[in-house]
Formats: C-alpha cells, structure tokens, sequence
C-alpha cells in the first residue's frame, strides 16, 4: 500500500496548562512551584494529549490506524510502536494558565527493512503555541516493528557486572525510575501504551524484561539535569534518540558536559548499556 496520502494531515488541538496539571507535573518529579510561574523545559509533552475515546484503542493502547480520511497515522501492518527520537526548538517558556493550541502534521512517511525484519517511520511535526505566541515546535519520529516472536529472548538482556563511570562527564544523577512514576507519566501525557503499565503484556506479546521507562520521561529527566546545570528555560535546542529501552525499576544514570556544539546529555544503565542520546545547545 502507498502512504504517501498521509503526508500532510493535520490535527489541531487546545488545552490549557492549567494549576492543576502544573500541580501534578511538577509533583510526578517532585519539583517545587516555580517562581515566576514559568513551567519547567518538557511540560510540552503533557498539552494536547490524545483524546481518542477508549473504544477506539488497539490491543496496544495506542489509538487504532485505518485507512479512512480520518486517520492521522498511516495504517502500516506492523503493530509494535515506538518513540524513536525528537528534535525540539524551545521558543518560548510556557507559564502556568497559558492556552495552547498545537497543530500537528504529518511530514514523511518512510518504509525499510533493517536486520530486526520490516521497519516504518513517520515523522510528525508538533508546532505548540502558547497565548498565541510559538513556544515549541518538536519533530517526532516514530518508529513501527514487527510482532515479536514469543520465542524472542526478552529485551534487554539483565544487568551485566559492569558498572557505569560518570568520570569522563560534568554532572552526573541517578535515580531509579519506580512503576509509580511511569504510571504518573503516562496519565500525564495520557498514554496508554501498554508496555509502561502492564507487565504481562510487555513481557508476552511485545518481549520486554519489564515494564519500559518513556523516552519523553527520560528525555524530561535529562532537561530538568540540564535546568540544574544552566538555569530554567534556557536551553535553546534538544534532540534525544533512544538507544535502548530502560526498564523500570533499575537505576538510571544521567549525565551531561559540554561539548563544540553545545552540551552532550545521556541517560546510561548501571552496567554503563547507553539508553538515551541527546544534545542540547542554549
């Protein structure tokens, strides 16, 4: 089947960053209220969530493709979803009580075969303003895979022996992502993925050790390490690739320094496994 009728659709949506969804982020990665009341880099993710109704979900949690007009994703067979990556430019910071609006488009479509079996990507433009001013504008890359074999070993493998050295980086915070704060993320963002929240399906269906840290909290966590380093809001630019999935539970190692372009971030296991890549600029 040809997608190339899905580049170019658009979904439009409005929200409003609210004291109680600033509450509740701020409160999921315990963070103090803000003063002036300018909310941290990456409360982007948690506006004009999906509002697709429950009925409306695949076996996966994530809204059902087909290939009606309506239909924003394009319907490829393959069922297992991911956040590849993101490439975001911060213009503005978004206070609490701001009405946003986002505009959504559907820029590429790309189909491949890699060494894991069928690949699709489609990358989604999100342009968010806030009272009318463009605060962010994010490019998403998502990825879709094949179903796993349920003979496949599960992913990734456990903890080797080795553990991470943070020596060769400027600033250093581990933590250890608990299944409380990937549910808190999830309803935040209203994502309903099951492999953030239901262990047997993602051990089962899509092979998973566990349940799966998101790469928007990863990427939150290390924007926030880099708020702590610079100061609020001042990051320019951040892009973050996912390298391989965290899995809740496990200690998360997050690390930043500067480099010729600006400052290289990374989120690694405690084995030193990279989990995710990142480069910000001011």
């Amino acid at each position: 089947m040809n997608y190339d009728a899905w580049i170019g659709r658009e979904q439009r949506a409005k929200d409003r960053l609210d004291e109680g969804l600033a509450a509740r982020w701020l409160a999921t990665f315990d963070l103090a209220r803000p003063h002036p009341p300018i909310m941290p880099q990456g409360v982007h993710f948690a506006v004009c969530t999906p509002e697709a109704p429950t009925a409306a979900l695949g076996e996966d949690g994530h809204p059902a493709r087909d290939t009606s007009p309506d239909s924003f994703l394009p319907p490829f067979p393959l069922p297992r979803r991911m956040w590849a990556s993101s490439k975001i430019a911060f213009h503005a910071p978004i206070a609490i009580g701001a009405v946003i609006e986002r505009t959504s488009r559907v820029v590429s479509v790309n189909e491949k075969d890699g060494s894991s079996g069928q690949l699709a990507f489609v990358d989604v433009e999100h342009q968010t303003r806030a009272n009318g001013t463009i605060a962010v504008i994010e490019t998403q890359t998502l990825v879709y895979r094949e179903a796993a074999s349920p003979a496949a070993p599960l992913s990734p493998p456990p903890l080797g022996v080795s553990t991470f050295d943070p020596a060769v980086w400027d600033a250093h915070r581990a933590l250890t992502p608990s299944s409380a704060l990937l549910f808190r993320f999830s309803a935040l963002t209203f994502n309903t993925h099951r492999i953030h929240y239901d262990v047997p399906y993602a051990q089962e269906v899509e092979r998973y050790r566990g349940l799966v840290v998101h790469g928007p909290l990863t990427a939150s966590l290390l924007l926030q390490l880099a708020a702590q380093e610079l100061g609020e809001n001042r990051v320019g630019s951040f892009a973050f690739r996912g390298l391989s999935p965290a899995i809740a539970g496990e200690p998360l190692h997050l690390v930043m320094r500067k480099s010729d372009a600006g400052y290289d971030l990374a989120a690694f296991t405690d084995d030193g496994r990279q989990v995710t890549q990142a480069s910000a600029a001011l």
